[in-house]
C-alpha cells in the first residue's frame, strides 16, 4: 500500500525533534531560526546518567539552505539525571552540545555521493534531529559520573557509602593464604 508523501511528513513530524523546513526554501543563504523546548521523545544517555524521557530539550538552531542541502547549528541543552559510578548516589546536571549537521536535499550530488548512514537528508521538506542529538550527547556526558571528585564509592566489604562511613571504617581480613595458619593458632590456644 503506497502512502501519500504529506501523510508521511505528518507522521514524522510527531517526534519533536523532527523540523519542518518548507518554509526555508532552497535558495542557498536563506535562513531559518529556531529557539524552542521541546520534550525528550526519549530517554537519551548512557545507563548511569542521561536525560530522561520527556524531560524540557532547549533547541536553540539556525537551518541555513546551502547549495547541497540544510545545515543546521546550534545548541541543544537539556537536565540529566543518573547515579554516581562510585557510590550511587543519585545526581543531576546539565549537559549543552553544540550542533553542526548538513542534511542533503534529495537528488543533490551529495544525497548521490555518500552512504545512507554517512549524512541525513532532507526527507518531505523535513529533517529529523534525534539522531545527530542522541550522538551528540552520548559523546559529551561522562562514561562514569562522579557525585564529586573526591568519592570515595562504597565499603567493598559491607556496601556501606564511605562518605558516611565513621572515620577510619575498614574490616580486619585475613590474607586468604594464610587463612589455614589461623585455624591452627585457635587449636593450640585451647
Amino acid at each position: 500500500m503506497a502512502t501519500h508523501p504529506k501523510a508521511a511528513a505528518r507522521r514524522a513530524s510527531r517526534s519533536p525533534l523532527v523540523i519542518n523546513i518548507s518554509r526555508l526554501g532552497r535558495r542557498p543563504g536563506s535562513m531559518l531560526t529556531v529557539s524552542e523546548t521541546v520534550p525528550s521523545p526519549s530517554r537519551i544517555g548512557l545507563d548511569l546518567i542521561a536525560i530522561d524521557e520527556g524531560a524540557p530539550l532547549k533547541l536553540d538552531l539556525r537551518i541555513e539552505s546551502v547549495s547541497e542541502g540544510a545545515l543546521v547549528t546550534g545548541t541543544v541543552s537539556a537536565p540529566t539525571s543518573g547515579e554516581c559510578a562510585r557510590c550511587l548516589t543519585p545526581i543531576t546536571g546539565d549537559v549543552e552540545i553544540d550542533l553542526t549537521e548538513l542534511f542533503a536535499y534529495p537528488d543533490s550530488a551529495t544525497d548521490e555521493t555518500t552512504d545512507s548512514d554517512e549524512l541525513g537528508r532532507v526527507i518531505n521538506d523535513t529533517v529529523d534531529l534525534e539522531q545527530p542529538i542522541v550522538d551528540a550527547i552520548g559523546l559529551a556526558l561522562p562514561f562514569s559520573p562522579l557525585c564529586g571528585p573526591d568519592c570515595a564509592g562504597l565499603c567493598p566489604q559491607c556496601g556501606v557509602s564511605l562518605a558516611s562511613a565513621e572515620p577510619g571504617h575498614h574490616h580486619e581480613q585475613i590474607d586468604p593464604r594464610w587463612a589455614k595458619l589461623t585455624g591452627m593458632l585457635e587449636r593450640d590456644d585451647k
